[in-house]
Protein backbone atom coordinates (compact mmCIF):
# COMPACT_ATOMS: atom_id res chain seq x y z
CA UNK A 1 0.00 0.00 0.00
CA UNK A 2 1.54 3.16 -1.17
CA UNK A 3 2.13 5.85 1.56
CA UNK A 4 1.04 3.61 4.56
CA UNK A 5 3.13 4.39 7.38
CA UNK A 6 1.46 2.31 10.29
CA UNK A 7 2.05 -1.45 10.43
CA UNK A 8 -0.09 -4.04 12.63
CA UNK A 9 1.80 -6.97 14.42
CA UNK A 10 -0.12 -9.58 16.41
CA UNK A 11 1.51 -11.26 18.88
CA UNK A 12 -0.38 -13.60 20.30
CA UNK A 13 0.93 -17.36 22.15
CA UNK A 14 0.88 -19.90 25.04
CA UNK A 15 3.84 -18.24 25.99
CA UNK A 16 5.32 -15.03 25.56
CA UNK A 17 8.87 -13.68 27.42
CA UNK A 18 10.05 -10.21 26.64
CA UNK A 19 13.09 -9.75 28.39
CA UNK A 20 14.17 -6.99 30.52
CA UNK A 21 17.62 -5.85 31.97
CA UNK A 22 17.85 -9.56 34.02
CA UNK A 23 20.84 -11.25 32.78
CA UNK A 24 21.52 -14.14 35.29
CA UNK A 25 19.89 -16.97 36.83
CA UNK A 26 16.71 -15.05 36.92
CA UNK A 27 14.92 -14.21 33.79
CA UNK A 28 12.26 -12.13 34.36
CA UNK A 29 9.76 -10.68 31.41
CA UNK A 30 8.28 -7.33 31.07
CA UNK A 31 4.40 -7.01 31.55
CA UNK A 32 4.21 -6.31 27.15
CA UNK A 33 6.58 -6.52 24.22
CA UNK A 34 10.15 -5.21 24.24
CA UNK A 35 10.88 -3.08 21.19
CA UNK A 36 14.49 -4.67 21.50
CA UNK A 37 12.24 -8.39 21.47
CA UNK A 38 9.80 -6.78 18.52
CA UNK A 39 12.70 -5.32 16.19
CA UNK A 40 14.63 -8.81 16.82
CA UNK A 41 11.22 -10.62 15.43
CA UNK A 42 11.33 -8.28 12.79
CA UNK A 43 15.16 -9.34 12.18
CA UNK A 44 14.79 -12.75 12.06
CA UNK A 45 11.85 -12.05 9.45
CA UNK A 46 14.47 -10.61 7.12
CA UNK A 47 16.60 -13.34 7.80
CA UNK A 48 19.55 -10.84 9.51
CA UNK A 49 22.19 -12.20 11.43
CA UNK A 50 23.31 -10.58 15.09
CA UNK A 51 25.92 -9.38 12.80
CA UNK A 52 23.89 -7.85 10.22
CA UNK A 53 21.47 -6.23 11.82
CA UNK A 54 23.85 -3.91 13.76
CA UNK A 55 23.69 -2.59 10.10
CA UNK A 56 20.02 -1.71 9.84
CA UNK A 57 18.74 -1.12 13.56
CA UNK A 58 19.47 2.31 13.22
CA UNK A 59 16.83 2.59 10.40
CA UNK A 60 14.59 -0.30 12.32
CA UNK A 61 14.74 2.28 15.60
CA UNK A 62 13.34 5.01 13.86
CA UNK A 63 10.17 3.47 13.79
CA UNK A 64 8.01 4.28 16.76
CA UNK A 65 5.84 1.36 18.45
CA UNK A 66 2.92 1.32 20.23
CA UNK A 67 1.46 -1.56 22.04
CA UNK A 68 -2.38 -2.42 23.14
CA UNK A 69 -2.76 -5.26 25.66
CA UNK A 70 -5.74 -6.53 24.08
CA UNK A 71 -5.47 -9.85 26.83
CA UNK A 72 -2.99 -9.34 29.93
CA UNK A 73 -1.87 -12.82 30.66
CA UNK A 74 -1.05 -14.59 33.18
CA UNK A 75 2.83 -15.10 35.23
CA UNK A 76 4.10 -18.39 34.93
CA UNK A 77 7.66 -19.84 35.91
CA UNK A 78 9.95 -22.12 34.61
CA UNK A 79 12.76 -24.37 36.38
CA UNK A 80 15.19 -24.33 33.51
CA UNK A 81 18.20 -26.10 33.23
CA UNK A 82 20.80 -26.20 30.06
CA UNK A 83 24.03 -28.72 29.73
CA UNK A 84 23.78 -30.88 32.27
CA UNK A 85 27.27 -31.78 31.85
CA UNK A 86 27.17 -32.22 28.36
CA UNK A 87 27.90 -28.65 26.94
CA UNK A 88 25.96 -26.04 24.32
CA UNK A 89 26.97 -26.52 20.72
CA UNK A 90 26.36 -23.71 18.67
CA UNK A 91 25.16 -24.27 15.10
CA UNK A 92 29.29 -23.85 14.10
CA UNK A 93 29.77 -27.26 15.66
CA UNK A 94 31.60 -25.27 18.83
CA UNK A 95 30.84 -25.70 22.90
CA UNK A 96 29.64 -22.67 23.87
CA UNK A 97 31.74 -21.14 26.19
CA UNK A 98 30.65 -21.64 29.87
CA UNK A 99 28.27 -24.87 28.75
CA UNK A 100 30.81 -27.40 30.79
CA UNK A 101 28.46 -27.68 33.41
CA UNK A 102 24.47 -27.57 34.10
CA UNK A 103 23.39 -24.11 33.86
CA UNK A 104 20.36 -23.75 36.09
CA UNK A 105 18.27 -20.49 35.79
CA UNK A 106 14.44 -19.91 36.84
CA UNK A 107 12.63 -17.87 34.15
CA UNK A 108 9.57 -16.12 33.90
CA UNK A 109 6.58 -16.51 31.33
CA UNK A 110 3.08 -14.49 29.86
CA UNK A 111 0.85 -17.30 29.70
CA UNK A 112 -2.16 -16.54 27.28
CA UNK A 113 -1.33 -13.14 26.69
CA UNK A 114 -2.39 -10.87 23.45
CA UNK A 115 -0.64 -7.62 22.28
CA UNK A 116 -1.16 -5.37 19.46
CA UNK A 117 1.93 -4.18 18.06
CA UNK A 118 1.54 -0.95 15.92
CA UNK A 119 4.87 0.39 14.22
CA UNK A 120 4.82 3.58 12.70
CA UNK A 121 7.36 5.50 10.64
CA UNK A 122 8.98 5.99 7.43
CA UNK A 123 6.51 3.91 4.47
CA UNK A 124 9.43 2.53 2.74
CA UNK A 125 10.65 0.88 5.74
CA UNK A 126 7.20 -0.59 7.13
CA UNK A 127 6.33 -2.02 3.52
CA UNK A 128 9.67 -3.76 3.79
CA UNK A 129 8.84 -5.10 7.30
CA UNK A 130 5.25 -6.06 6.64
CA UNK A 131 6.37 -8.11 3.34
CA UNK A 132 9.48 -9.93 6.05
CA UNK A 133 6.89 -10.48 8.36
CA UNK A 134 4.14 -12.00 5.84
CA UNK A 135 6.72 -14.53 4.68
CA UNK A 136 9.86 -15.09 7.33
CA UNK A 137 13.02 -15.95 6.12
CA UNK A 138 13.67 -17.61 9.59
CA UNK A 139 10.92 -18.88 12.26
CA UNK A 140 9.90 -16.25 14.32
CA UNK A 141 9.10 -16.57 17.92
CA UNK A 142 8.03 -14.24 20.85
CA UNK A 143 10.54 -13.48 22.75
CA UNK A 144 12.13 -16.97 23.42
CA UNK A 145 12.71 -19.78 21.30
CA UNK A 146 10.41 -21.38 23.46
CA UNK A 147 7.55 -19.00 22.43
CA UNK A 148 6.03 -19.69 19.28
CA UNK A 149 3.13 -17.99 18.01
CA UNK A 150 0.01 -19.02 17.72
CA UNK A 151 -1.68 -16.77 14.56
CA UNK A 152 -0.24 -14.92 12.10
CA UNK A 153 2.28 -12.17 13.31
CA UNK A 154 1.00 -9.91 10.55
CA UNK A 155 -2.35 -9.03 11.88
CA UNK A 156 -5.33 -9.63 9.45
CA UNK A 157 -8.60 -7.76 9.31
CA UNK A 158 -11.53 -9.73 10.40
CA UNK A 159 -14.14 -11.27 7.73
CA UNK A 160 -16.45 -7.27 8.50
CA UNK A 161 -13.18 -5.52 8.75
CA UNK A 162 -12.31 -3.03 5.90
CA UNK A 163 -8.94 -2.08 7.60
CA UNK A 164 -5.59 -2.75 5.17
CA UNK A 165 -2.17 -3.36 6.94
CA UNK A 166 -0.21 -1.61 6.35
CA UNK A 167 -2.41 1.33 6.91
CA UNK A 168 -1.55 5.60 7.16
CA UNK A 169 -2.82 6.68 10.68
CA UNK A 170 -1.68 10.35 12.09
CA UNK A 171 -0.41 8.88 15.56
CA UNK A 172 0.46 5.54 17.28
CA UNK A 173 -3.01 6.73 19.83
CA UNK A 174 -5.32 6.74 16.51
CA UNK A 175 -3.62 3.69 15.18
CA UNK A 176 -3.76 1.48 18.38
CA UNK A 177 -7.85 2.75 18.43
CA UNK A 178 -8.54 2.31 14.83
CA UNK A 179 -7.81 -2.03 15.09
CA UNK A 180 -11.43 -3.22 16.61
CA UNK A 181 -10.74 -5.32 19.71
CA UNK A 182 -11.69 -8.71 19.70
CA UNK A 183 -13.34 -10.96 21.89
CA UNK A 184 -12.16 -15.02 22.59
CA UNK A 185 -15.78 -15.87 22.05
CA UNK A 186 -19.07 -14.48 20.44
CA UNK A 187 -20.76 -15.10 23.86
CA UNK A 188 -18.62 -13.46 25.94
CA UNK A 189 -20.39 -10.61 27.88
CA UNK A 190 -18.57 -7.62 26.49
CA UNK A 191 -19.56 -3.82 26.38
CA UNK A 192 -19.92 -3.07 22.77
CA UNK A 193 -17.14 -0.11 23.66
CA UNK A 194 -14.50 -0.99 26.10
CA UNK A 195 -11.29 0.73 27.24
CA UNK A 196 -7.71 -1.28 27.03
CA UNK A 197 -4.01 -0.48 28.02
CA UNK A 198 -2.00 0.70 25.89
CA UNK A 199 2.19 1.47 26.39
CA UNK A 200 3.01 4.50 23.50
CA UNK A 201 6.80 5.61 22.80
CA UNK A 202 6.69 9.02 23.26
CA UNK A 203 9.26 11.48 21.28
CA UNK A 204 10.11 14.95 21.11
CA UNK A 205 8.75 17.30 18.23
CA UNK A 206 11.25 19.81 18.96
CA UNK A 207 14.08 20.12 21.03
CA UNK A 208 12.05 22.08 23.82
CA UNK A 209 10.08 19.22 24.23
CA UNK A 210 10.39 18.14 28.14
CA UNK A 211 9.17 14.26 28.79
CA UNK A 212 5.60 13.92 30.78
CA UNK A 213 6.38 13.46 34.62
CA UNK A 214 4.31 9.75 33.91
CA UNK A 215 6.65 9.34 31.42
CA UNK A 216 8.81 5.68 32.35
CA UNK A 217 12.32 5.01 30.79
CA UNK A 218 13.11 1.66 29.15
CA UNK A 219 16.42 0.49 27.77
CA UNK A 220 15.16 -1.45 25.01
CA UNK A 221 16.07 0.24 22.05
CA UNK A 222 18.50 -2.18 20.63
CA UNK A 223 21.95 -0.81 19.14
CA UNK A 224 22.98 -4.58 17.91
CA UNK A 225 22.19 -7.65 19.92
CA UNK A 226 25.82 -9.38 20.30
CA UNK A 227 26.61 -8.07 22.81
CA UNK A 228 23.45 -6.98 23.58
CA UNK A 229 23.90 -2.86 24.20
CA UNK A 230 20.52 -1.05 24.21
CA UNK A 231 19.87 2.46 24.81
CA UNK A 232 16.71 4.19 26.93
CA UNK A 233 13.31 5.54 25.05
CA UNK A 234 10.34 6.77 26.70
CA UNK A 235 7.50 5.69 26.87
CA UNK A 236 3.76 6.51 28.39
CA UNK A 237 0.82 4.28 29.72
CA UNK A 238 -2.34 5.06 28.52
CA UNK A 239 -5.93 3.76 27.39
CA UNK A 240 -8.05 3.63 24.10
CA UNK A 241 -11.33 2.95 23.51
CA UNK A 242 -12.26 0.55 21.01
CA UNK A 243 -15.04 -0.89 19.22
CA UNK A 244 -15.81 -4.90 19.40
CA UNK A 245 -15.49 -7.00 16.66
CA UNK A 246 -15.24 -10.11 15.81
CA UNK A 247 -14.81 -13.34 17.76
CA UNK A 248 -11.52 -14.55 17.80
CA UNK A 249 -12.74 -18.36 18.18
CA UNK A 250 -15.36 -20.25 17.71
CA UNK A 251 -17.03 -22.45 20.21
CA UNK A 252 -15.89 -26.44 19.03
CA UNK A 253 -19.39 -28.69 19.88
CA UNK A 254 -18.33 -32.02 21.68
CA UNK A 255 -18.66 -34.83 19.80
CA UNK A 256 -21.65 -36.77 20.18
CA UNK A 257 -20.86 -39.49 22.79
CA UNK A 258 -22.34 -42.72 22.76
CA UNK A 259 -24.70 -44.50 25.35
CA UNK A 260 -25.57 -47.75 26.29
CA UNK A 261 -28.93 -48.64 25.82
CA UNK A 262 -29.60 -51.82 28.13
CA UNK A 263 -33.06 -51.79 26.64
CA UNK A 264 -31.77 -52.23 23.18
CA UNK A 265 -32.65 -55.61 21.56
CA UNK A 266 -29.48 -55.77 19.61
CA UNK A 267 -27.23 -55.49 23.07
CA UNK A 268 -29.13 -57.73 24.85
CA UNK A 269 -28.39 -60.43 22.04
CA UNK A 270 -24.53 -59.09 22.56
CA UNK A 271 -25.02 -59.38 26.30
CA UNK A 272 -26.41 -63.19 26.11
CA UNK A 273 -24.13 -63.83 24.12
CA UNK A 274 -20.74 -62.37 25.90
CA UNK A 275 -21.67 -64.43 29.27
CA UNK A 276 -22.17 -67.45 27.25
CA UNK A 277 -19.06 -67.25 25.09
CA UNK A 278 -17.30 -66.67 28.77
CA UNK A 279 -19.14 -69.74 30.19
CA UNK A 280 -21.38 -68.33 32.43
CA UNK A 281 -18.52 -67.12 34.27
CA UNK A 282 -16.59 -63.91 35.37
CA UNK A 283 -13.55 -63.37 34.16
CA UNK A 284 -12.12 -62.19 36.92
CA UNK A 285 -13.16 -63.80 39.94
CA UNK A 286 -14.11 -67.17 37.77
CA UNK A 287 -17.59 -67.21 39.98
CA UNK A 288 -21.16 -67.60 38.31
CA UNK A 289 -24.44 -67.30 39.23
CA UNK A 290 -27.82 -65.68 38.31
CA UNK A 291 -26.89 -62.20 38.67
CA UNK A 292 -23.94 -62.08 36.09
CA UNK A 293 -23.49 -58.98 34.30
CA UNK A 294 -21.09 -58.03 31.60
CA UNK A 295 -19.27 -54.83 31.56
CA UNK A 296 -17.96 -52.61 28.86
CA UNK A 297 -14.59 -51.87 28.10
CA UNK A 298 -15.13 -49.28 25.71
CA UNK A 299 -18.53 -46.76 24.69
CA UNK A 300 -17.14 -46.03 20.86
CA UNK A 301 -19.98 -48.39 19.85
CA UNK A 302 -22.52 -48.26 22.51
CA UNK A 303 -25.96 -47.95 22.31
CA UNK A 304 -27.16 -51.74 19.87
CA UNK A 305 -23.36 -51.90 17.97
CA UNK A 306 -21.52 -53.59 20.91
CA UNK A 307 -19.60 -56.29 19.11
CA UNK A 308 -18.61 -59.35 21.70
CA UNK A 309 -15.03 -57.38 21.69
CA UNK A 310 -16.55 -54.59 23.28
CA UNK A 311 -18.18 -56.57 26.61
CA UNK A 312 -16.71 -58.73 29.35
CA UNK A 313 -18.71 -60.84 31.73
CA UNK A 314 -18.75 -59.80 35.33
CA UNK A 315 -20.41 -61.18 38.77
CA UNK A 316 -22.13 -57.97 40.73
CA UNK A 317 -18.96 -57.28 42.86
CA UNK A 318 -16.78 -57.04 40.08
CA UNK A 319 -18.68 -54.95 38.08
CA UNK A 320 -19.11 -52.90 40.79
CA UNK A 321 -15.28 -52.40 41.84
CA UNK A 322 -14.54 -51.91 38.25
CA UNK A 323 -17.35 -49.27 37.67
CA UNK A 324 -15.97 -47.21 40.83
CA UNK A 325 -12.30 -47.39 39.54
CA UNK A 326 -13.36 -46.12 36.14
CA UNK A 327 -15.45 -43.09 38.01
CA UNK A 328 -12.64 -42.38 40.08
CA UNK A 329 -10.22 -41.80 37.48
CA UNK A 330 -12.26 -39.75 35.28
CA UNK A 331 -12.18 -42.43 32.38
CA UNK A 332 -13.81 -41.77 28.49
CA UNK A 333 -14.96 -43.85 26.05
CA UNK A 334 -12.82 -46.34 26.62
CA UNK A 335 -12.83 -48.04 30.02
CA UNK A 336 -11.28 -51.07 32.28
CA UNK A 337 -10.28 -54.46 30.53
CA UNK A 338 -10.70 -56.57 33.83
CA UNK A 339 -8.43 -59.49 31.92
CA UNK A 340 -5.71 -56.51 31.72
CA UNK A 341 -2.97 -57.97 34.62
CA UNK A 342 -2.27 -54.29 35.35
CA UNK A 343 -5.80 -53.78 37.23
CA UNK A 344 -5.59 -57.14 39.01
CA UNK A 345 -4.45 -55.54 42.54
CA UNK A 346 -6.61 -52.49 42.50
CA UNK A 347 -9.80 -54.72 41.52
CA UNK A 348 -8.63 -56.87 44.26
CA UNK A 349 -8.49 -54.49 47.00
CA UNK A 350 -11.65 -52.16 45.88
CA UNK A 351 -13.96 -55.29 46.18
CA UNK A 352 -12.78 -55.90 50.21
CA UNK A 353 -13.64 -52.41 50.07
CA UNK A 354 -17.12 -52.93 49.04
CA UNK A 355 -17.61 -56.41 51.04
CA UNK A 356 -16.21 -54.65 54.11
CA UNK A 357 -18.51 -51.14 54.31
CA UNK A 358 -21.82 -53.69 52.86
CA UNK A 359 -20.91 -55.96 55.77
CA UNK A 360 -20.86 -52.87 58.16
CA UNK A 361 -24.08 -51.45 56.76
CA UNK A 362 -25.80 -55.01 57.09
CA UNK A 363 -24.80 -54.90 60.75
CA UNK A 364 -26.46 -51.75 61.22
CA UNK A 365 -29.39 -52.53 59.45
CA UNK A 366 -29.99 -55.26 61.96
CA UNK A 367 -28.84 -53.47 65.42
CA UNK A 368 -31.67 -52.96 68.14
CA UNK A 369 -32.13 -49.63 69.20
CA UNK A 370 -30.49 -50.26 72.52
CA UNK A 371 -27.66 -52.13 71.19
CA UNK A 372 -27.01 -48.49 68.87
CA UNK A 373 -26.88 -46.53 72.43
Amino acid sequence: MTGANTLFLRLEGPLQAWGDTSKFVIRRTMDVPTKSGVLGLVCCAMGLSREQARQRLPELNALSMGVRVDRRGALWWDYHTVGAGTGMTTAGGDVRTGAKGTLITRREYLADASFLVALQGDAKWIQKVAEAVAAPKWPVFLGRKSCPPSVPVLARPGKDESWTNPASHDDLNTALKFIPWRPRYKDDDKPRNRKVQTLVEWRRASENDVAPDDAEVWYDAPVCFDPPVHEPRFVLRGEVGVTVGDPVQEYTPAPPRPRANYKDTEYRKRRAERIEADAGLCVFCKSSGPRMTVQHITYRRAGGAETLEDLRSLCRLCHDAVTMIEYGLGMGMDRINPEEPRWRDRIIEKREEIIKFRSLETRRRWLSAEEVE
